[in-house]
C-alpha cells in the first residue's frame, strides 16, 4: 500500500454493496470502486481476476478496502496523455461518440474527448446533433485544433467526407436548367442553392429582362426558382446562374414602378388639344 503497488486477486464472492476477494486476508471492493461507470449487476464478476490498489488497510479491525477503479483511472490518464502528445492538426482518426449536446458531439479518440461542433457535423445545415449521429456511433474525425494545456480538442466529421463542391460536378453541368432555392439577396444579385451546400450567384443583370433596381423587386428569400447554369468553376467554389435565360417570354411581375411608368407614359400621350380643346374652340 505504501508503495502504491497494483495487486491481482480473484473475486471470491458477490455481496451486498460490492465484491469480496482473497489476498490471504479478506478484502472488500465497494461497488462504487469496481468500475469507472455504474454497474447494476455484478453476478458475472465472480471468478474474475482484477487488478487492484489498496485504498484502506486497518490490521486491528482486519479491514482491507481495495479499488479496481483507481487502477482504471490511472490507465485512462496515461492513455489520455499519450493521445494528447501524439495528436496533430490535420490528423484523421476513428472515435466513438460519447455524448451529445445542443452545440455538438463529444467524441472519444483514445482516452480523451474532442468536440465536434454542430457546424462541423455535416456539410449541410444541422438543426440538432442527434439528426446526424447517436451516442455509441463509431465515426471518422479530423483534428482541427489541439490545446494540450487545457486538454481541449476541436474535431470535424464533415472534413473527412467529400464536400458538396467536390460532388456538384457530377450532378450539374454548364447549360443545365435546375431548380434552386433563393438563399440570400444582396445588392448585386441573388445567391441560389442548386445542390445541398452549393450556392450560385444570379447577377442582378440575369434576374429579369427588364431593368430592376434591387433583386428584392422580383425575388424573395426561400423562393424556388428555375435557373440556367452559365458557368462553373467548382475548384473556386463559383457558379454563375441566370433566371431570365430560363423563360425568356415569362411575363414580368407588375410592381409599383411599373404602374408609375405606365401612368407616366399615358401622360406623355396627352395632346394640348385634349387639355385645352374647349378653350381653343371658343377662341376660333
Amino acid at each position: 500500500m505504501e508503495q502504491d503497488e497494483i495487486v491481482e486477486a480473484e473475486v471470491a464472492e458477490i455481496v451486498k454493496g460490492g465484491l469480496v476477494v482473497d489476498l490471504g486476508v479478506r478484502g472488500f471492493i465497494p461497488a462504487s470502486l469496481v468500475e469507472r461507470h455504474y454497474v447494476e449487476d455484478f453476478s458475472d464478476y465472480k471468478g474474475r481476476t482484477l487488478k487492484l490498489k489498496i485504498i484502506e488497510l486497518d490490521e486491528e479491525k482486519n479491514k482491507l478496502i481495495l479499488s479496481q477503479k483507481a487502477v482504471l483511472d490511472e490507465e485512462a490518464e496515461a492513455e489520455k496523455q499519450k493521445t494528447l502528445d501524439s495528436l496533430e492538426v490535420g490528423q484523421e482518426l476513428e472515435g466513438t461518440v460519447q455524448r451529445l449536446t445542443d452545440f455538438g458531439a463529444f467524441v472519444d479518440i483514445g482516452g480523451v474527448d474532442g468536440l465536434v461542433h454542430i457546424s462541423e457535423l455535416a456539410w449541410h445545415r444541422v438543426e440538432k446533433p442527434s439528426d446526424v449521429v447517436s451516442e455509441g456511433d463509431t465515426v471518422k474525425v479530423k483534428v482541427l485544433k489541439v490545446d494540450r494545456d487545457n486538454e481541449r480538442i476541436s474535431l470535424s466529421i464533415k472534413e473527412t467526407q467529400p464536400g458538396p463542391w467536390d460532388l456538384v460536378s457530377d450532378k450539374i453541368s454548364t447549360g443545365d436548367i435546375v431548380t434552386g432555392t433563393v438563399k440570400r439577396l444582396v445588392s448585386f444579385g441573388a445567391f441560389v442553392e442548386v445542390y445541398p451546400g452549393v450556392e450560385g450567384l444570379v447577377h442582378i443583370s440575369q434576374i429579369s429582362h427588364r431593368h430592376i433596381g434591387t433583386p428584392s423587386e422580383v425575388l424573395k428569400e426561400g423562393e424556388e426558382v428555375q435557373v440556367k447554369v452559365l458557368d462553373m468553376t467548382p475548384q473556386d467554389q463559383r457558379i454563375s446562374l441566370s433566371i431570365k435565360e430560363v423563360e425568356p417570354n415569362q411575363p414580368r411581375r407588375e410592381t409599383k414602378s411599373d404602374k408609375d411608368d405606365e401612368q407616366a407614359e399615358s401622360g406623355m400621350n396627352v395632346t394640348l388639344g385634349d387639355v385645352f380643346g374647349d378653350e381653343l374652340r371658343k377662341l376660333r
